[in-house]
């Protein structure tokens, strides 16, 4: 009776929330602070984004918080991505679980845009000085298991984007929860990613002379954050004492863009050798992405593991993305 009362309040707050979270096409590009949208790990870009129901350890921080409440002992996770338009993507993390009380995590991603030189009115081709562009997020993460069956996760996110001589700052939230009836690996999942005030640019660089000698700083326009409500479920298709073959599907409800539909397929030998793969389904005009396969392996050295990860993304127009990834569990 208390497990059918649960899914009750899931199914319901699935419904009113995808009336709130609904495809927004009219708004796309209106939104900022992009960076949250980048994923990171090898698994679950292998998976094309795939991973909202069955995700564990640190990667769960940024694909479904309450996935974290899954995590046995410590782990901790680096991931490098060299992005589109030789942008480099670095995340580090790590999460422990604390028995009765939950799970805890802490994350930073930095995206670093690289050098830009200044350019100017008086000098269109430059002026021989540089600045460079650094986007980053620092999150943590808390997660527990309610009952046998459900989890839930919650993680809070600062915001800094420093652009020369402006800068902006705020706060985001990702809620989820994951339900596991206990039949066949099959999973539940749902979030709620970057819920969070609006955020404004700020600095000098809007500074504008308003006459004798005095300086008056121009506001700038607020802009929202990308919001968006997640709906997956995975199911182990086949499995045996070595083996685990398992699908699994997203439906991403996005507020500021196209929806998008994503579906990944995952086989693990002996809990030690991983391959993967994936699809991403957007009918926006000239989708960026397209299909993804990754593998992994997990070495125990000791009384720790230690996994790697490798990831590549089907990307139009720029060069295909890959994530390298390593995890030490102990």
């Amino acid at each position: 009776m208390k497990n059918k009362v649960h899914i009750l309040l899931v199914v319901l707050l699935v419904l009113s929330l995808c009336t709130a979270y609904a495809e927004n096409v009219p708004r796309t590009g209106t939104a900022g602070a992009q960076e949250l949208r980048i994923p990171v790990g090898s698994r679950g870009t292998a998976m094309g984004g795939a991973v909202i129901s069955d995700v564990t350890g640190v990667e769960a921080m940024y694909w479904n918080p309450a996935g974290l409440a899954g995590l046995a002992g410590t782990e901790v996770l680096f991931s490098y991505q060299p992005y589109i338009a030789d942008i480099d993507v670095n995340y580090v993390g790590a999460a422990t679980n604390l028995g009765d009380f939950g799970t805890l995590g802490i994350a930073a991603k930095v995206v670093s845009v690289g050098d830009i030189e200044i350019t100017t009115q008086n000098d269109p081709d430059g002026t021989g000085q540089f600045y460079n562009p650094t986007l980053s997020v620092l999150s943590v993460t808390y997660a527990r298991e309610l009952t046998y069956r459900v989890s839930f996760g919650l993680t809070g996110t600062m915001i800094y984007e420093d652009i020369a001589n402006a800068s902006a700052s705020g706060v985001a939230f990702d809620v989820g929860f994951v339900y596991n009836p206990g039949w066949h690996g099959l999973k539940v999942g749902m979030v709620i990613k970057n819920y969070g005030p609006e955020m404004s640019f700020d600095g000098t660089a809007f500074d504008e002379p308003i006459g004798d000698g005095n300086v008056g700083r121009r506001n700038a326009a607020t802009f929202d954050l990308p919001s968006s409500f997640n709906l997956g479920v995975s199911y182990n298709f086949f499995e045996n004492e070595r083996n685990v073959a398992m699908f699994s599907g997203n439906f991403m409800s996005n507020n500021y863009s196209n929806d998008l539909w994503q579906g990944g397929l995952e086989y693990m030998f002996d809990g030690r050798y991983s391959l993967r793969g994936g699809y991403q389904y957007s009918d926006q005009d000239e989708y960026l992405y397209g299909f993804s396969f990754g593998a992994g392996l997990v070495v125990s050295l000791g009384s720790t593991d230690v996994a790697f990860e490798y990831s590549w993304t089907e990307t139009e127009t720029f060069d295909a993305n890959q994530y390298f990834t390593a995890k030490l569990n102990f």
